[in-house]
């Protein structure tokens, strides 16, 4: 038969089925929890000043002797904050004509950038530790196990505990990690290696605890990616105003602004509380 009534004859009276919306994969953040936070107080100004007292050491002294002062004085780690936001003005049109919750969607694509960015910063810190393993980026030089065991001596070796210490390396350093850690995804070498066949989790080596960011940038060359162990002291993140989002009407646009904004700042507080570990991804 010809001349029937079909679908593609009628596609102007079919209102499309739009399902629920996907949103592109977002990095979870991760760093903010891992570093030392200080909440600033509105009308405080725009820097957190963190005093910080050295070490003191004793010494043994003989009986009846009178002992001599030790003068205890304080350094200081400043945090400056500064704002981030973003923007974007929907129109009454779009917003009317859309079968899902545009504002809602977009407050939460805001908030994962809000969020990234601080993770970016934060990870932009690796470079101003004091120490640093694998001293400079060459091909060939893949993260190793016994890098983070280094960077335990380390850390240990100016008293503080690893097991409160944190890794955190770019997936394509990562995965070098893993595979040694797995005999090249085939044997695994232990309780680690089984976990990260099972789960790709890094796990904990050395006692410290291994963490996966794809918030790290590669540095001049492909492949090459500072990751860091540190102890939360040595890192801070100050927050003036954490994530806000705001909308407003603009009547002449005929449209709504949606805007997300934080003020916080980041920096070193103890240069020597972390380790920049260098190296090379293999596959990159």
């Amino acid at each position: 038969m010809a001349n029937e009534s079909t679908n593609t004859s009628l596609n102007d009276l079919l209102s499309p089925i739009v399902a629920e919306a996907l949103f592109v994969a977002s990095e979870k953040s991760i760093m903010r929890g891992l570093v030392r936070n200080y909440t600033m107080a509105s009308n405080t100004g725009k820097t957190v000043q963190v005093p910080i007292y050295p070490n003191i050491s004793a010494a043994a002294v003989s009986e009846a002797t009178d002992l001599a002062n030790t003068e205890v004085a304080t350094s200081v780690a400043n945090l400056t904050v500064s704002e981030v936001g973003v923007m974007t003005t929907l129109t009454d049109l779009a917003m009317k004509t859309s079968e899902s919750d545009v504002v809602s969607d977009i407050g939460r694509l805001f908030g994962e950038a809000i969020a990234r960015k601080i993770d970016v910063d934060l990870v932009g810190q690796f470079g101003n530790f004091t120490n640093t393993i694998i001293g400079t980026f060459v091909d060939g030089n893949p993260l190793a196990v016994n890098d983070l065991f280094n960077a335990a001596r380390v850390l240990r070796g100016l008293g503080i505990d690893a097991s409160q210490c944190a890794a955190v390396f770019h997936p394509d350093v990562a995965y070098d990690l893993k595979s040694g850690l797995t005999n090249t995804f085939a044997n695994p070498a232990g309780q680690v290696g089984n976990e990260a066949l099972r789960s790709g989790y890094i796990g904990t080596i050395a006692g410290i605890n291994c963490y996966e960011s794809g918030n790290i940038s590669y540095t001049d060359n492909a492949g090459d990616y500072r990751g860091a162990v540190f102890h939360p002291d040595g890192m801070g993140l100050a927050m003036l105003q954490d994530l806000k989002i705001e909308t407003q009407r603009d009547a002449s646009m005929r449209g709504t602004e949606i805007v997300a904004t934080a003020v916080y700042g980041t920096g070193i507080l103890h240069g020597t509380y972390g380790v920049e570990v260098r190296a090379d991804a293999s596959l990159v």
